[in-house]
């Protein structure tokens, strides 16, 4: 059982955890019922401690692969591109317009081994605070690398990225696993969207001062490309400092422990990951419904986030809009996506997270098409889709994130949360790489942009057929009220 030294609550039953359902709704109820007994106001630090950590990351979301990164890499890139406007990493020819989104996809890509191999050794240790703040840091130092990001340097870049990206999924999965732990079925949806408001007002708090700072970089006696270099460090140091403070308000362990017949010898605790990793997959063939929404989440997701991380791209190179109507267009989706996610989750209440969800795709699908069709060189258009992109971001993603709590089986929260991070926020790997393989293949950004209508289309269609009721009763979790 992990204290929080802090709030003085225990957030880990006393009882220990087996693989039967009941057993493991047991553990939840008793979770809550513990942190109810410590007091309101012991929970609520602790629910803060979480939300300062989507405070904190959503730096490294906003700063770095939203807004400056993803032109200024390409600008690298194209710097040290062949007279074709190649270049060839690791011998492999490319576009250097393709090289940001196709490292993208590459991290994710690495990515997943790693959060599946880390979430089952922090379900399995209890040390999920321990080892997300780890991958927050190491993330964070790679990030504030990127000062050095100049020249023709676009390894470095790619290289830095892949660190920084990697590690960011990892510690944001550990951190949705404690959503369980941290409020009652029919609270979930209410505490998801205020994390994601939390991480939108930090992420958009961090650009206000990245826009002063580029705007005034000339009175500061500092170039473009100086600017933008210190903005992608600040991230990372924004990142590493408020880090600290779910390090210091979290519990230890974000689940119920697991009882074992045995202490593990070495050799278990050296192939134990691998060995949870194979359970893990064999085990979620038993619930086919939380595979079904999964597989719905990660297609629409990858189309949300590839949009998000490749608006500045097609803003830049198709649109022709300059890097301050870019970081300004996405302060305006940072702010509106703050009121977005609680109106929507105002919204679920009434008419059920499955059913407000839906609804944000058709708005996604809307807000692709009129950025399909939008005139180049017109800001006033590009900050009107900002508006609508801002108003379905947050709450599909915060409410997204509530739904899939209630499908995963508890004490393997960790585990769960890994393989639904490998389309969350930055770490989409399908989009970007249909993203960089249309402008490939045709050279325009609008049909790349276009070509990611399909994933709202599928991701529609599969939420459609995901029994969420029937889907949480399978895993012997609790039904709210309201779904």
């Amino acid at each position: 059982m992990t204290t929080d030294r802090d709030a003085g609550v225990h957030l880990a039953p006393t009882a220990a955890d087996t693989t039967t359902p009941t057993t493991a709704t047991a553990a939840q109820e008793a979770t809550q019922q513990a942190a109810q007994e410590a007091g309101t106001g012991a929970l609520r630090r602790i629910r803060l401690g979480w939300y300062f950590n989507d405070w904190a990351n959503s730096a490294f979301s906003a700063t770095v692969l939203t807004v400056f990164l993803g032109p200024y890499l390409t600008t690298v890139a194209q710097a040290g591109a062949d007279s074709h406007g190649n270049v060839h990493p690791l011998g492999i020819t490319v576009r250097a317009g393709s090289f940001f989104p196709y490292t993208v996809s590459a991290s994710v890509l690495l990515s997943v081994v790693a959060m599946m191999l880390v979430a089952s050794f922090a379900d399995r240790t209890g040390r999920h605070k321990e080892l997300m703040c780890a991958f927050a840091y190491v993330g964070a130092a790679a990030t504030v690398g990127m000062f050095f990001l100049a020249g023709d340097r676009y390894l470095l870049g790619g290289a830095l990225l892949m660190i920084a990206n990697i590690a960011y999924a990892v510690s944001v999965a550990l951190s949705y696993s404690f959503l369980p732990a941290l409020a009652s079925p029919d609270e979930r949806d209410a505490v998801s969207s205020r994390g994601w408001a939390f991480g939108y007002a930090g992420g958009g708090l961090l650009l206000i001062v990245n826009l002063a700072l580029f705007e005034g970089r000339a009175s500061l006696g500092l170039s473009s490309g100086t600017a933008v270099r210190l903005c992608l460090a600040s991230a990372g140091l924004w990142w590493a400092a408020f880090t600290v403070l779910p390090m210091l308000r979290l519990p230890s362990r974000a689940t119920t422990p697991r009882t074992t017949a045995t202490t593990p010898s070495a050799a278990t605790e050296r192939t134990g990951s691998l060995r949870e990793l194979a359970g893990t997959l064999r085990g979620m063939r038993r619930y086919p419904l939380t595979l079904l929404f999964l597989a719905a989440f990660l297609c629409y997701n990858d189309g949300i986030q590839t949009v998000v991380s490749q608006a500045s791209l097609y803003g830049s190179q198709e649109l022709g809009m300059s890097e301050t109507v870019l970081v300004a267009a996405v302060l305006t989706v940072q702010i509106v996506a703050i009121a977005g996610a609680l109106l929507l989750g105002r919204l679920a209440r009434r008419y059920g997270a499955k059913r407000t969800v839906l609804g944000s795709l058709v708005g996604w699908t809307i807000t692709l098409a009129l950025g399909y069709v939008m005139p180049a060189h017109q800001p006033l258009w590009f900050f009107a889709l900002a508006c609508m992109i801002g108003l379905v971001l947050g709450g599909s993603q915060a409410l997204s994130r509530s739904l899939f709590s209630h499908l995963v089986p508890a004490g393997k929260e960790a585990e769960y949360f890994s393989l639904y991070k490998i389309s969350d926020r930055g770490t989409s790997w399908m989009g970007p790489l249909v993203f960089g393989l249309a402008y490939q293949l045709t050279g325009s950004y609008r049909s790349a942009i276009i070509s990611l209508l399909v994933f709202f289309v599928i991701g529609f269609a599969l939420l459609l057929r995901v029994p969420v009721r029937r889907a949480i009763a399978a895993v012997g979790n609790p039904v709210p009220q309201r779904l």
